[in-house]
């Protein structure tokens, strides 16, 4: 027989969207909080975002959906009911396993014993003081030597990366390196068909850098997103370049790879600079969707994207990632992402104002961005 599959009610997916779109917990977290597959916190999120203008939709202007408090009220007294009438139990026992666990309410006057309220939803009592372990922690543990090796040999694919780690001491096969490559976004950067995949209908535009002397701020502008390991789970890191001085504009983190924090990030750097000549990406999803393209048209941007497999396209980002996570990421085990986030203000106010660079012969990215003299020696 078949296994039923698990069905989830609008407010309990209503609840794990609104922690993803908080930010402040990885996937990882969020699925073992909820007690749910990662890929189910991503997707809810999405569904979130999609469907929030519906929020404000509906007769004089009112919310048609009910807010954060109205839901948790209405669980309240959902677990009320559960435990204190016998026509709501069996209402309970189809809810899964998580969702039951949130109706348990210490025990009052007005609520029965843990025992009896166990006894009601269908659960041992065992489960209240259950300690769930850290999932996947060797997965993580994988991401991150897949990580530093990808940033030293770019051009090792799943393959060789399998290989690396079997000869570091740890036993694993291509396809469990292939899936965690994939969900790091993680590829090797030869010639190959298919390298970076655009969204199905998402235009791809020619690269126009090839042979173009770039000698002004504000002239190019290129992107990329990156993983970054947590102490417990992964985020993603989008940030905006100006070629010319090589100055981070706008950058953003997410903890799904998504389309809208690129955006956020695009919209303030054009914000505050003004939007320049030529903006540069690869070809994923996220840069050829419709929704940032359009960001880039209505301001009169042209529209370049690197060649498949061509990582030297938008080499000055790929440097950008090796110094961020050599230089802050891996110096530190981040807790959460807000931690993540006051950690990389600091480096990249650091990067922009001190940091000097030998490519622009020793002059910080502010100095050459804003043409200021460099500073001079005490």
């Amino acid at each position: 027989m078949s296994r039923k599959r698990k069905q989830y009610s609008s407010d309990f997916k209503a609840k794990v969207a609104l922690a993803a779109l908080k930010g402040d917990q990885t996937t990882s977290e969020i699925a073992a909080r909820f007690e749910i597959h990662p890929t189910m916190v991503s997707q809810w999120k999405r569904e979130l975002l999609d469907n929030a203008t519906g929020v404000f939709e509906g007769k004089d202007g009112k919310a048609a959906q009910k807010s954060q408090e109205e839901i948790d009220t209405l669980y309240r007294e959902i677990g009320k009911l559960t435990v204190e009438r016998g026509f709501f139990v069996a209402q309970a026992r189809s809810l899964s396993r998580a969702q039951r666990l949130a109706l348990i309410e210490p025990p009052s006057s007005d609520t029965p014993s843990l025992r009896r309220q166990c006894q009601l939803l269908g659960i041992s009592r065992s489960s209240l003081y259950y300690q769930r372990r850290e999932l996947l922690a060797e997965d993580l543990m994988l991401m991150r030597l897949i990580d530093e090796e990808h940033l030293r040999t770019p051009v090792y694919g799943s393959r060789r990366m399998t290989t690396h780690l079997n000869r570091l001491g740890h036993t694993v096969n291509r396809k469990r390196i292939r899936r965690l490559m994939r969900q790091m976004g993680l590829h090797a950067v030869y010639p190959k068909p298919r390298t970076s995949q655009s969204g199905v209908g998402h235009r791809v535009y020619p690269y126009l850098l090839r042979d173009r002397v770039i000698d002004r701020p504000n002239q190019v502008w290129a992107t990329d997103v990156t993983y970054i390991p947590m102490a417990r789970g992964f985020m993603y890191l989008v940030a905006i370049m100006d070629w010319h001085s090589r100055r981070v504009l706008a950058w953003r983190v997410s903890n799904t790879l998504d389309t809208d924090f690129c955006i956020d990030a695009l919209e303030e750097a054009l914000e505050r600079y003004g939007p320049p000549s030529i903006f540069n990406s690869d070809q994923g999803c996220q840069f050829t969707s419709q929704a940032f393209t359009e960001v880039l048209k209505a301001h009169g941007v042209r529209i370049s994207m690197d060649g498949k497999g061509c990582y030297r396209d938008n080499i000055f980002v790929e440097r950008l990632w090796r110094s961020v996570k050599y230089e802050c990421v891996y110096l530190k085990a981040f807790e959460d992402g807000a931690h993540l986030r006051r950690e990389l203000r600091k480096y990249f106010t650091w990067y922009n104002r001190q940091r000097p660079h030998q490519g622009l012969d020793d002059a910080t990215p502010d100095e050459v961005y804003f043409d200021q003299p460099l500073t001079q020696a005490a």
